[in-house]
């Protein structure tokens, strides 16, 4: 990669200015000890600008800017519903979910589940939370991150991959781990920043290079002209076969993704996933949190520019202009294709970036995937340790721990699950679509625990039996859908439906065991039951306006590319 010293510069500046900023919040005075809320809540003290600017930058991770790309050039704009409906995901999650969350005085999601039902549930369901970020989350944002700047930086062939993995790890950890939630939302704040910015300015480039008048306005339109299907949001079986021979219906079916199985995902995600919604734990009050929600909503809107539209684009360049297909040779000098020929899609924006981004703006843009990657992980780590901490260590070895004692802990939670997930990263290889595979792995497991709280949020005869068979129970209902003898799908035994359907009737089907059991142990409300109020869900004239904008917003871009 022709990188000069003006990129270098760039990029150098950038991390100096992250640490700094990530130091400066951490500092503490002579003899002062920084406590458990401070470490893990950032003291309370978060207002609306910054928790919205950190949700986003906690959520826009190697996942989106490179696994989003990839699927933006195997599936279109269709997979920008999960960024569109998380949008009016997040109003429901700040109207309903977050003033029980914030009236509890919760330091983690597994917190809820021991005072809604019992300790036994939040210990499994935090130790499936730890496991999932360390060996899921954390690993695949490392390889992830790793492969594209091995991609960028080097050759591709993975010379540098450990050492991306390595450097991407010791940097989120350089401040995280010292500084707490703090020092994460904080730098986040410019983090989020460098990442609109920068992931602007590769989609602008990258369409400015699609035809020979340079105007990213023509080349837009001729995105658009030669790949009309590409941009629907509503996709019918057959519409889309994606470069490897798959339809895309089976990822995006139709209407679920408005009204089925996207919910189960986006809920799961935005209310119940402890590194997105601890932020707004740490809100100076309710309605500064419930401000800051809709803030990233309004930013939601915008991020398939940056992660859908490079991977639309970089399709677009590798058609073959006689046939209107792709075209194989040019993707393969490309590096495109791996060892097995199948197309690597993932490859779509590292290849942008290295090809069509002109010298002097690349440290830049470099940067502003660093700051992806580095924020989540920073974000990931610190949701870790306070899991571990809170629900773990202080609930089942030390009641009386001291603030110094947890903080301690937290720290080392942290460094273990980094070092771990190191390890661990290289060996990931190659996952084509890795977005869409953990989308589909993780809705395994999100309808029963969606359920679960579901429940014990607005339902008062929810017991603690009822909720662990649900969890229980849940992963075999999955199954089902998921896993049957060959033949034997489309049987009278199986069926065969995408994962998106799945998650849904898995999540209707957890939710009836759960009120069946309950109804089977007296049918009586729960002592720990939630009470509901009109009082509760109360919101100001502020968050009303704003929600409704979002909803409206949302509803034009559905209606324009339906």
């Amino acid at each position: 990669m022709d990188f000069s010293t003006i990129d270098i510069l760039v990029f150098t500046t950038y991390a100096l200015l992250i640490l700094s900023i990530g130091l400066f919040v951490s500092r503490q005075k002579k003899g002062e000890i920084k406590s458990a809320e401070d470490y893990f809540l950032a003291g309370k003290s978060l207002p609306w600008w910054a928790i919205g600017a950190s949700l986003i930058a906690a959520n826009i991770s190697a996942e989106q800017f490179i696994g989003m790309s990839g699927s933006g050039f195997a599936l279109g704009l269709a997979i920008a519903s999960y960024e569109w409906m998380a949008a009016i995901t997040l109003l429901v999650v700040g109207k309903y979910f977050l003033p029980i969350f914030i009236e509890k005085g919760l330091y983690t999601i597994p917190e809820f589940i021991e005072k809604r039902y019992s300790t036994n549930l939040k210990t499994i369901l935090a130790v499936f939370w730890i496991a999932l970020f360390v060996f899921v989350n954390l690993t695949t944002v490392l390889f992830l991150g790793g492969k594209a700047l091995d991609t960028i930086i080097g050759n591709g062939d993975g010379s540098i991959l450990l050492n991306s993995i390595v450097g991407l790890g010791l940097f989120a950890a350089a401040y995280s781990l010292w500084g707490g939630l703090a020092a994460v939302a904080w730098t986040d704040v410019v983090q989020v920043v460098l990442l609109i910015v920068g992931g602007l300015l590769m989609a602008y480039f990258a369409l400015a290079n699609v035809t020979d008048s340079g105007s990213f306005i023509d080349g837009l339109r001729f995105v658009y002209e030669k790949a009309p299907e590409r941009f629907s949001m509503i996709l019918s079986k057959g519409e889309i076969i994606t470069p490897n021979g798959k339809d895309a219906w089976w990822d995006l079916p139709g209407l679920a993704v408005i009204i089925g199985g996207m919910w189960v995902a986006n809920l799961y995600y935005w209310g119940f996933n402890q590194y997105i919604i601890q932020r707004t734990l740490a809100a100076k009050s309710l309605k500064e949190g419930q401000k800051g929600i809709v803030f990233a909503a309004f930013l939601k809107l915008i991020i398939p520019v940056i992660v859908v539209l490079p991977g639309i684009i970089a399709y677009v360049m590798n058609l073959d202009p006689n046939t209107g297909n792709l075209n194989m040779a040019l993707l393969s000098s490309e590096g495109f294709l791996g060892s097995a020929g199948n197309v690597a899609n993932d490859n779509a924006a590292p290849w942008l970036i290295k090809n069509f981004i002109p010298v002097g703006l690349k440290g830049l843009i470099l940067a502003a995937l660093a700051a992806a990657i580095v924020s989540s992980l920073a974000s990931m780590l610190n949701s870790t340790s306070t899991i571990f901490t809170m629900d773990i260590y202080k609930s089942m070895f030390n009641n009386n721990a001291s603030d110094k004692q947890m903080v301690k802990v937290g720290r080392l939670a942290a460094l273990i699950a980094l070092i771990t997930a190191m390890l661990i990263a290289p060996q990931l290889g190659s996952l084509g679509q890795v977005f869409q595979f953990i989308q589909e792995y993780t809705g395994v497991v999100s309808p029963g625990i969606l359920a679960v709280f579901l429940m014990g949020l607005f339902y008062k005869k929810a017991t603690n039996n009822a909720a662990i068979w649900g969890v229980i129970l849940s992963i075999p209902i999955a199954m089902y859908f998921k896993v049957a003898p060959n033949g034997w799908v489309d049987s009278v035994l199986f069926v065969n439906i995408p994962f998106m359907n799945q998650m849904m009737l898995t999540c209707i089907a957890t939710l009836l065991v759960i009120a069946l059991i309950s109804k089977f142990e007296g049918n009586k409300d729960n002592s720990k039951g939630i009470i509901i109020t009109k009082e509760l869900f109360a919101t100001d004239k502020t968050f009303n306006v704003a929600a409704f904008g979002v909803l409206t917003i949302t509803a034009l871009l559905y209606a324009l590319f339906w």
